[in-house]
C-alpha cells in the first residue's frame, strides 16, 4: 500500500508539475529550443519555478516508491500523471470531460490494473550480467538519440512529440537506475551509492531529460509532447527493470496476452487524454 500511495503522489506532482511548466516554457523565445539558456530564461519565471517544486517532489516521491517496489509496478503507475495534468487543465481552460475524456480515464486506468494483476511485478531475480547490462541501457539510450537527431529536421509540432518520446524513454532509464541506487544506498550507506556509476548517469539523465521535456514544452502545445512523455517511460521502465534488475512477470499465455493489453490500453488511454481539448492550446 505503501508504494502504491508513493506512486499515486508521485503522479500527482508530476502531472501538475508539467502543466505550470509548459504554460511557461510556452513563453520563451523558439530560438532557445535545445539550447541551455532556455533553462536560464525559465528559472526567471515564477510559474516555472512553481511547476518545477511540484516536479521535484514528484521525482522524491518516485524514488521512494522505486526504492520500496519494484520498477514493472510503479512505472504503470506514474503514468497516472496525465490525468492530474488533466484535471489541473480542465481548470485552465474550463472544459469538461465529455465521453472521449472519460473513455480515456477509464482506458488507463483498466490498462494499470489489467498489467499489475496479469503481470503481478515480483523482484527478487537474478540481474543480469554485464553484457545484458549495457545491451538493454545502450538499446534506450540509443533510441532517443535517434528520436532527438530525427526531430531536429521536422517541424515543430512534430519534433516536439519526437522530443518527449526521447525524454519518455530516458527517464524509464532513469527509474530503473534510481533504484538501483536506492538498493546501493540500502545495503551499504551513502559511501556505496556515491562509488556506483548509476548515481551519476541518473543526475545526467536527468539534466538532460529536463533540457528535452521543456523544449517539447516550448514548440507545441501540451497535448503534443505530455502524451508521448507519459507513454514512453513506463514502457521503457518496465524493459529496463526486466531486462537488467531482475524484475519477474508472469509468462504464463494467459497473463502475457494481459500484460499485452494492458500496456496498450495505458499508451490508448495516455493518447486519447492527450488529445482532449482540455489540454491547454
Amino acid at each position: 500500500m505503501a508504494v502504491f500511495l508513493l506512486a499515486i503522489g508521485s503522479a500527482c506532482c508530476l502531472g501538475l508539475g508539467f502543466v505550470l511548466q509548459q504554460q511557461a516554457a510556452q513563453r520563451a523565445p523558439k530560438s532557445d529550443l535545445l539550447h541551455w539558456r532556455l533553462l536560464l530564461d525559465l528559472v526567471r519565471m515564477p510559474e516555472w519555478l512553481l511547476g518545477t517544486a511540484f516536479t521535484t517532489s514528484g521525482l522524491i516521491l518516485s524514488a521512494l516508491a522505486l526504492d520500496s517496489g519494484e520498477v514493472s509496478l510503479v512505472e504503470p503507475l506514474l503514468a497516472t500523471n496525465l490525468l492530474f495534468a488533466m484535471a489541473l487543465s480542465r481548470v485552465i481552460t474550463k472544459q469538461s470531460l465529455g465521453r472521449s475524456g472519460w473513455g480515456g480515464v477509464v482506458l488507463l486506468g483498466l490498462g494499470v490494473t489489467a498489467f499489475i494483476v496479469a503481470g503481478h511485478p515480483q523482484g527478487g531475480g537474478a540481474e543480469a550480467g554485464p553484457l545484458r547490462y549495457w545491451l538493454v541501457f545502450g538499446t534506450v539510450a540509443g533510441l532517443a538519440l535517434l528520436l532527438v537527431s530525427t526531430a531536429r529536421r521536422l517541424p515543430l509540432f512534430e519534433e516536439a512529440t519526437l522530443l518527449a518520446l526521447a525524454a519518455g524513454l530516458l527517464y524509464g532509464v532513469q527509474d530503473a537506475l534510481t533504484r538501483v541506487t536506492a538498493q546501493r544506498f540500502d545495503r551499504g550507506g551513502l559511501s556505496l551509492a556515491l562509488t556506483g556509476w548509476q548515481l551519476y548517469v541518473v543526475i545526467v539523465i536527468g539534466v538532460v531529460g529536463l533540457l528535452l521535456v521543456q523544449s517539447a514544452f516550448e514548440a507545441a502545445p501540451l497535448k503534443m509532447s505530455l502524451p508521448a512523455l507519459t507513454a514512453a517511460q513506463p514502457l521503457a521502465g518496465i524493459a529496463c527493470a526486466v531486462g537488467f534488475l531482475g524484475d519477474r512477470l508472469r509468462v504464463t499465455p494467459g497473463a502475457l496476452a494481459w500484460e499485452a493489453a494492458g500496456l496498450l490500453a495505458i499508451v490508448a488511454g495516455v493518447l486519447v487524454i492527450g488529445r482532449h481539448p482540455a489540454m491547454p492550446t
